[in-house]
């Protein structure tokens, strides 16, 4: 917890309960269920948590937007992004029941209100649209646009950026962001630059506007 609160000082004690509960509930749920690495789990707050909070270092959401998680797996980044942005609400989408279920009763325990977890494909959703999508490592850039691009209505709904997609991605991005076809409207950020911390080197936010 202590390398989270390197770099925020602004949090209520709410926020804060809130992220020094998730450490002890994922370490109890990955032993029933495998929803981090093993050899991770011992650096969430690092390399889950604050990582996942690199997108709240650039973009501060208005209260009440409405952001879906792709492909959450064990509900990062939108757990942490949840707590951070208490009236922005979430909907976390994961293909594996599992995950959710681990989700779900995370956010249950630590009164998360604006969170709701459910198991399916992005690409399924019908009938629902947000201000943005965010997502960790889930896909190749031109897929997670291809699925999302439908769900995303127009506006801006933070003071940094127009709706769309802000995505958490690893290695050299080069090929993927040319072979996507976004090249012209795709921004990078180095999550290194935002924490100075050796788990983030090679670790990037990316932003697609609408």
């Amino acid at each position: 917890m202590e390398i989270v609160l390197k770099y925020f000082e602004d949090f209520t004690e709410t926020q804060v309960a809130q992220f020094t509960q998730l450490e002890g509930l994922y370490k109890e749920w990955n032993e029933k269920i495998n929803v981090i690495s093993r050899k991770d789990i011992d650096a969430l707050y690092e390399k889950h948590v604050l990582h996942s909070l690199a997108i709240a270092a650039l973009c501060s959401f208005d209260n009440g937007t409405e952001v879906v998680d792709i492909g959450t797996g064990g509900g990062f980044p939108g757990i942490p992004l949840a707590i951070f942005f208490p009236k922005v609400k979430f909907l976390l989408v994961d293909s594996i029941g599992k995950k959710i279920k681990v989700v779900q009763e995370v956010a249950d325990a630590i009164g998360l209100k604006n969170v709701t977890a459910i198991q399916g494909r992005v690409e399924e959703i019908k009938g629902r649209t947000f201000d943005y999508a965010v997502s960790r490592a889930v896909a190749p850039l031109g897929d997670l646009w291809k699925w999302i691009n439908p769900l995303i209505r127009p506006g801006q709904k933070s003071d940094e950026f127009p709706n769309g997609l802000i995505c958490l991605k690893g290695g050299d991005l080069t090929k993927e962001i040319n072979e996507s076809g976004l090249k012209k409207i795709t921004q990078a950020w180095s999550v290194h630059d935002i924490f100075p911390e050796p788990a983030f080197e090679e670790k990037f936010v990316i932003y697609v506007p609408l």
